[in-house]
Formats: structure tokens, sequence, C-alpha cells
């Protein structure tokens, strides 16, 4: 039997009132560009960098949060299997700002999301060679509670002409992709009463038909002045979700009586029609999109006030997997339009609990989950599980914790200590294929080490060429031979 319900009871969000946020556009030359490193630098890109260079080898881009799929995988094939040497090459490398988000691809260009002092900045690089075609800012105010940086943590999300990104202050902003013109911007925490959630925001914006979607979760004005950290007080005041019409940033609607979480929404088909599900403060929320309606929620997270739902949900077929860290564990169920069955879910135990997801979305290749469950070292590890029944098929000793990238009947792991690591997508066991210390010193990065703790963002990949980043730095290696052309 399906059912329908909802949370009635709010919960809260930290209150700290943020002061609206002013629209200043650079040209390229008004910011010292950070250092690229390539590996082979003909005479002269000039021409493919204002288009944008990309092969015809027929892969895929990545122009979102989780790739084209919203699930972490990549449908591309004739990846590089053995990484010893120099057979994973460096393309090229590019320092980067303050942030915490992996960067999207599109029509041969990548687009990187970062903080340069006060400012936020979307730069736009070609693809192949790294080299910068514009870079445009918008100045931002936000500091951490607990003392993690303050830049996004976002990816942006590239739909035709066009180029949005959420601020970890909550600007959502439109930009041309040909030259970063700044079409349209709004402060959704000015504009919709939010206060500052434990880690700023975290949701990337999901694009659908003609609507942006980004999760939101304002309160009430009389909640504004409640002190920090005080997310057992906040009250959410229906927009939980907001969509904005893309090409003019006018709302469409907004949905939901729920607070914020750092999950991004995504898409969910069910027959002939799809549903948007986003993994909200208090639980799983179902919208249609179409009415701008919610459909059903499943109230799904821990007790503790110091916890977050932060994983995407899982999708297969009709049944979803979503999971959390704190206290709960996983819950899988199978949805409808208009209601839903839980089909199993994890005891309070943590001990006997099949998957805590934390920051980093678990991979689905088949009836297998992959990923880290746990919170912390070294309450990780990198597992599998079987997805119908949770049984746990094999874990890997290391106590440690990872994002995972799923192509070509594998996972690319990059554990948050700089390895980078092949295995063999199978539950049958733990299965190294090839692995590489990016930790330790290398030539494309001058003799520094290429990546350094932590590593938290996931690989993408996009037409071949796989992106990789630490703190401070991002790493485009040629997966897929030829990737990279002449």
């Amino acid at each position: 039997m399906f059912r329908s319900e909802r949370l009635s009871s709010a919960f809260a969000v930290v209150a700290v009132v943020l002061l609206p946020l002013a629209i200043v556009t650079r040209s390229p030359a008004a910011d010292q560009p950070p250092a690229v490193r390539s590996a082979a630098a003909p005479a002269d890109r000039s021409a493919a960098a204002a288009k944008g260079s990309h092969s015809n080898r027929g892969g895929d881009d990545w122009p979102c949060f989780l790739g084209p799929n919203h699930d972490g995988t990549s449908s591309e094939i004739g990846i590089r299997t053995d990484w010893s040497g120099d057979r994973l090459p460096v393309l090229w490398t590019r320092e980067l700002g303050t942030s915490y988000g992996i960067g999207s691809v599109a029509d041969g260009r990548y687009f990187q999301f970062d903080r340069i002092e006060d400012e936020e900045r979307l730069t736009c690089l070609d693809a192949r060679t790294g080299e910068e075609i514009w870079s445009h800012g918008q100045s931002v105010q936000y500091e951490d509670m607990y003392g993690y940086n303050n830049g996004p943590r976002s990816s942006p999300a590239i739909d035709g002409d066009a180029v949005y990104t959420m601020g970890v202050a909550g600007r959502l902003t439109c930009r041309s992709v040909s030259d970063g013109a700044l079409r349209w911007s709004v402060d959704t925490h000015d504009r919709y009463g939010v206060v500052q959630n434990f880690f700023g925001v975290g949701c990337s914006p999901l694009i659908h038909g003609n609507a942006v979607i980004v999760m939101v979760g304002g309160s009430p004005p009389e909640d504004q002045n409640l002190p920090p950290g005080r997310l057992d007080r906040v009250i959410p005041n229906g927009s939980a979700l907001v969509a904005f019409d893309k090409q003019t940033g006018q709302e469409l609607y907004r949905v939901g009586e729920y607070l914020a979480s750092y999950s991004t929404p995504r898409p969910f088909r069910v027959g002939d029609t799809t549903l948007i599900l986003a993994f909200v403060r208090e639980g799983l929320l179902a919208i249609d999109p179409q009415t701008g309606k919610e459909a059903w929620f499943v109230p799904w997270r821990s007790r503790k006030l110091e916890s977050v739902n932060g994983a995407v949900p899982l999708v297969r077929g009709d049944e979803i997997l979503i999971s959390e860290c704190y206290e709960i564990g996983s819950l899988l169920l199978r949805a409808g339009r208009d209601g839903y069955e839980i089909l199993r879910q994890d005891p309070r135990n943590p001990r006997q609990q099949s998957f805590r997801a934390h920051w980093a979305t678990p991979i689905q290749v088949g009836g297998a989950v992959y990923g880290t469950s746990g919170r912390n070292a070294p309450d990780s590890d990198l597992r599998c599980i079987d997805w119908e029944t949770g049984e746990l098929r094999w874990s890997d000793p290391r106590r440690q914790r990872s994002s995972l990238l799923g192509v070509d009947g594998h996972l690319v792991v990059l554990d948050e200590r700089g390895t980078l690591e092949l295995i063999r997508a199978t539950p049958e066991a733990y299965a190294s294929v090839t692995s590489i210390d990016l930790s330790q010193p290398h030539p494309a990065a001058g003799g520094e080490p290429l990546l350094s703790y932590p590593c938290w963002a996931a690989p993408i990949l996009a037409q071949g060429l796989m992106y990789v980043r630490g703190p401070d730095r991002v790493v485009c290696f040629e997966l897929i031979p030829g990737a990279a052309g002449e």
C-alpha cells in the first residue's frame, strides 16, 4: 500500500540576519588570474579559448552537480586502467580561490565557482587547456560558524547559453555562457528570510524545463533575531524549494513547510510524470513541478540538533534510497506520484546500519550501492551494500572518507587525503585496479603536491577528461585516451 504523509512539526535554522549582496561585474583583467600550468602549450590558443575547445569523440558533458544523470555516473567507456608512472596524463592544473565545489563542463568550457577575498567568482576556462576565457564576481558576506572555509559549496548548472550559480550566502545568479554577462540575480536569503544554517548554502541549482529550482528554506520575520545555532526554534515559511523562471529570475512557485539541508534537488521519473525530490532538513520532499505543489513527504532526520542531510537521493526505477550518518542511517522506499511505501529502514544501532552517508553521495550500479559510510574517520569506510536488502557485501578496512565517480564498470575513488584509486564496480569483493597518490610532489604542480587535504568533492568526467580538486587546486586528467585531441 502506498501512503501519503507529511511532517507537521517544525524544525529550525541558525538565526543570523544576512545583509543584501551588491552586484559587482568585473572584466577578467580586473583580478590577477590564478596560475595555470599546462602539460602542452601551443603557441596560439586564443581562437580556441574564445570558443571553448572540445573533441568530437561523442562523449558526454557534465553540466551540473553529479552530472547529466544526477547520480555521479558517466556513460563514457574506454577509460585508462593503468595509472602507473605517467600513464594518467595531466593536461593542466589551476590554482583555486576559496571553495569546496567541483566545476561543471559543457561545450568545451569548464566553469569553476569560488571566492577571492570578498567576492564570489565564476570563471570560465577552456576545458582542454585550462586557459581562462572570462571571470566575473559578486560581493559576498559570509563567515562559517564552525571554522570551515567561507567560499561556495556548490557546482554551476549550465543550460544552453546560460550558466547558474548558488552562492554560500544564498545568491542565485544567471550569466551568459559566452562572456559571463550578468542576466539576473536573486538574494534568496534576503527575499525569503533565510537565517544562516550551520555551514552556509550547499545546494546546487537544478534546471527543469523553464525553471531553475533551488533549496531555500526561509523563515518568518520574527525568527530573524534568534541566536545562532537555535535550529530547534526557527520555523519554516513555505519556501523549502523555490522555482524561478530561468530566463528572467521571476519566482514561479514556492513549496514546502521545511528548512533547507545541504543536498541538491533531483528529478524522479514516475510513469509519464516527473517529480522533483529534495532531501530537506526534515526528510524527503517530493513535489510536482507542473503544479508547484507538494506530492508527498517522508520524515527522515536525526533527533540531534547539530545534524544535517547532505547526500542526494539515489533512484533505481521506482525505488529511492536516502541516507544520513548522524543517527538513523538509510531508508529504502518505493514511490509513485501520490505516495510511497517503505521497503526497509536501518535500525537505530549505528553498528547495525547498512549505510550512513555524510556529504558524499553514494553510487548505485546495478543492484549494489558503493560509497563512504560514516561521519568521520575512523568511523568511516568505503563499502558496498545490496540495494534491496542492505546486506554488507564488502568493506575496505582503511578507515577514511572518500568521494566517488562511476564510469565504465569502475569507480574512481578520491579519498580526502589525496589518493585517487580505480576499483571495479563489483559486489563480489573490493577489487583495486590502479591508483595514484596526488598528495606527492608532481611536475605538473611545479614540484608541489597536486592535491592536499581536504579532498571532499567527487571527481567529474566530461568528454573523456576527468577533473579532480583539493582545497586550492583543480587538476585535469586525460582519463580516456585521445580525449585531449591534438
